[in-house]
């Protein structure tokens, strides 16, 4: 897989919403599938719709294998990036909370902080460097954000956050923390330990909908560490796919 160019002239149609495609090479490959909604988490495979945009938004780069039984394509559960979502509950309207990690804590969070300031929180302890994390989703407390850990933990089954919190307003306000995604080697073995691809495009669904169409990357070269949810791709050894990695 030598033939594969670095992109070096934007196309705005082919590139828009895709920073992990790293080549134009296989764009036009790609194939449709339909794809079990079922099998996809809430703010780390998808984003909820608004109240002018209704439908939920499947992200572009998400990876892909195939359920055998059915022949629906779902998440990739081969060795992966683990994710932690962080949610505010108790609709707080002000005060603070703070991220625990491996025995180092954040300063202070505000309660209607921003993915970018969750980000920079955590990327000051002494144990995360700068680009260890991705951070999606939010603002809080309206909506939970993703940690996707990536640099030197990529691929790892990382320690769960806790956090402490200190809320005020609102009904019991708190912070809760959960594993959607964890790392490390690939448990499931109906077919998504494979890696069949990538989600080409943003895809949309209508909340309550168990599938929908979409358009499978097969072929292309992709910078691992600005998928949706970042890879090691040392780590993938079992793939359909043809992939070159940056």
């Amino acid at each position: 897989m030598n033939d594969f160019q670095p992109m070096t002239v934007l196309n705005e149609t082919a590139t828009s919403g895709r920073p992990w495609l790293a080549s134009l090479v296989g764009t036009n490959d790609g194939n449709t599938i339909a794809l079990d909604l079922t099998k996809f988490v809430e703010g780390v495979h998808y984003d909820k719709g608004t109240f002018l945009q209704g439908r939920n938004v499947l992200k572009s780069g998400l990876p892909l294998g195939k359920v055998t039984a059915s022949g629906l394509y779902a998440p990739y559960s081969g060795p992966t990036s683990e994710v932690q979502s962080v949610t505010v509950t108790g609709s707080p309207t002000g005060g603070t909370y703070t991220l625990t990690w491996s025995g180092q804590t954040t300063a202070a969070i505000p309660y209607n902080a921003t993915a970018a300031q969750v980000k920079t929180a955590l990327e000051a302890l002494s144990n995360i460097n700068v680009g260890d994390v991705t951070v999606t989703g939010g603002p809080h407390p309206g909506t939970a954000m993703s940690v996707a850990f990536a640099g030197q933990y990529l691929g790892e089954d990382v320690a769960a956050m806790t956090a402490t919190a200190s809320l005020t307003g609102g009904s019991t306000p708190g912070v809760t923390i959960a594993t959607p995604t964890a790392g490390g080697a690939a448990s499931a073995s109906d077919g998504t330990q494979v890696l069949a691809g990538f989600l080409l495009d943003e895809t949309f669904f209508s909340p309550g909908s168990t599938k929908c169409g979409g358009v499978l990357l097969w072929q292309a070269e992709v910078y691992a560490s600005k998928l949706p949810i970042p890879m090691d791709a040392d780590d993938v050894a079992s793939t359909t796919a043809f992939i070159h990695w940056r």
